[in-house]
């Protein structure tokens, strides 16, 4: 995998569909966690935990795991219904044990016709612990990629990794596949090409900085000041996007925004949002679909050698 240094001073502006200014994007990520792992190391599960005391990966958790678990029991159902309340949609990214486990998680996501990602197999085993064992890594996404063709009828067009770790490797292996996009890359506010030796994919960015985990867990910002960063990251991106067009990722997980005390930041968030004509309520897919037909009127040349 291979991109250039574009920096966006030096880029063509970026025309959205119907002159919108901000692609806008919330990602609630359907997670599922092993209880236990056989290892005497620490488990990572993907995310802070709740307790800071991690526990060895062969010995239950049960504080940090229920806390997880809260938002597939709870928190989960609080955002579907706030979405479905204010008539607003978000693009769910899944690991695939999720089907099996969890599969009432996925479920409404796919029957309000959301766009669902591939995310893994499960949330604390990362591709970057393959790094150098390419065959385990490879066997781990295809696995992964036809768990999702089995339960949802059809190809992942895209893919995000537990906790973004991915491999040099992890992209061409998605392009092979035929997917679309690729969200680990979290350097830009637009889209761009990433070079693969089975073509091109596009880099539709996640982001660790406009998430949930960053702002509550790891920065312990109040209700107030998470919904005022998210609003104010917006009203700079919309700004910015009256010359050039911007994407702006919120990544949501349902034990830490579908908490009852927080989810008053997402509505008031989104309320605003909605007030704003410019904004794209896009999905990556059609975001992928725009770029690679529209790419060289952006960055023209860029999959050059």
């Amino acid at each position: 995998m291979e991109y250039d240094y574009v920096p966006i001073s030096q880029r063509q502006p970026l025309q959205w569909p119907n002159g919108a200014r901000v692609a806008l994007i919330l990602t609630f990520n359907l997670e599922t966690w092993d209880l236990t792992k056989d290892t005497d190391k620490p488990y990572y599960a993907g995310g802070p935990a709740i307790l800071p005391d991690v526990l060895p990966g062969n010995v239950p958790d049960f504080p940090n795991y229920t806390w997880r678990e809260y938002g597939q029991r709870v928190g989960i159902w609080r955002l579907y219904d706030l979405l479905d309340e204010l008539g607003a949609k978000a693009s769910c990214t899944t690991n695939a044990v999720t089907f099996e486990r969890r599969a009432a998680m996925v479920d409404a996501c796919l029957e309000r016709g959301w766009e669902l990602l591939a995310h893994n197999w499960e949330q604390g085993e990362l591709l970057s612990n393959f790094a150098h064992q390419p065959d385990k890594e490879r066997e781990i996404v295809l696995r992964t990629l036809a768990q999702y063709e089995k339960y949802t009828g059809r190809k992942a067009k895209g893919w995000l990794s537990s906790s973004l770790r991915g491999t040099l490797q992890t992209a061409d292996i998605l392009a092979e596949y035929g997917c679309k996009f690729y969200c680990d890359i979290m350097n830009d506010d637009q889209p761009y090409l990433l070079r693969t030796p089975h073509g091109p994919i596009v880099a539709t960015p996640y982001s660790n900085e406009i998430n949930d985990f960053t702002f509550i867990t790891r920065k312990n910002f109040t209700t107030d000041q998470f919904r005022d960063a998210l609003i104010e990251e917006l009203d700079v991106l919309y700004a910015e996007g009256a010359k050039t067009g911007r994407i702006m990722n919120v990544g949501l997980h349902p034990h830490v925004s579908g908490r009852a005390h927080r989810i008053r930041a997402i509505r008031e968030f989104i309320q605003h949002a909605q007030s704003l004509p410019g904004v794209w309520w896009a999905t990556r897919e059609e975001i992928a679909d725009w770029y690679l037909a529209n790419h060289e009127s952006h960055i023209p040349g860029q999959l050059k050698d």
